[in-house]
Parts: structure tokens; C-alpha cells; sequence
């Protein structure tokens, strides 16, 4: 008996351009800035409806920054560092021995 594995089960999940937590980042800012809008329309009528406004699609924009700019996983920035690995050890230390 054999399975079948899909073929898409390990990609993230792409909405809009967003990829797996950042739609759920959007989907904050957007509930969020609904809340913001209420709150500012109550207070300042509708210069406060356009700065809410303003904020949502401000916060948007930097969710999609952030995707682009830190990616999906977490990623760690090598500085110049040198791995040497065992197997180079071994290669070095024969190439040693045969001078």
C-alpha cells in the first residue's frame, strides 16, 4: 500500500503576497486599525477617519517591509566567520603526510 505525498505540504501559506505569520500580523493591523478608525471618528469626525486610515495602510506597508527584509525564519548573519569541518582535517593531514 503506498501514500501519496503532496506536493504542497511544506510550503508556507502565501495571501496577497503575504507568507504564513505575516498574514496573521495583517490581519492584526487590519483589526486593529478598524478599532483605530471607531475610536478617532467618534473623537475627531472625519480627519479622524482619514488618519486612521493612514495608520492601517502605514502598519501594512511595514508588514510587508518586514517580510522582505527578515524573511520567513529566523536568520543568523555571519560576520566573516570561518567553519572548518572535519573532513578538512582529514585532507590537510594527508596532504601533510604525502610531502
Amino acid at each position: 500500500m503506498s501514500y501519496f505525498l503532496y506536493k504542497g505540504l511544506k510550503k508556507p501559506l502565501v495571501f496577497f503576497g503575504l507568507k504564513d505569520k505575516y498574514i496573521y500580523y495583517a490581519l492584526a493591523a487590519i483589526v486593529g486599525g478598524f478599532i483605530v478608525v471607531i475610536i478617532l471618528n467618534s473623537l475627531l469626525d472625519f480627519l479622524g477617519t482619514m488618519i486612521g486610515i493612514c495608520i492601517t495602510g502605514a502598519s501594512i506597508w511595514t508588514i510587508f517591509y518586514l517580510q522582505d527584509k527578515k524573511g520567513l525564519y529566523s536568520k543568523t548573519v555571519n560576520k566573516n566567520e570561518i567553519h572548518i569541518y572535519p573532513k578538512q582535517f582529514k585532507r590537510i593531514r594527508n596532504e601533510k603526510e604525502n610531502i
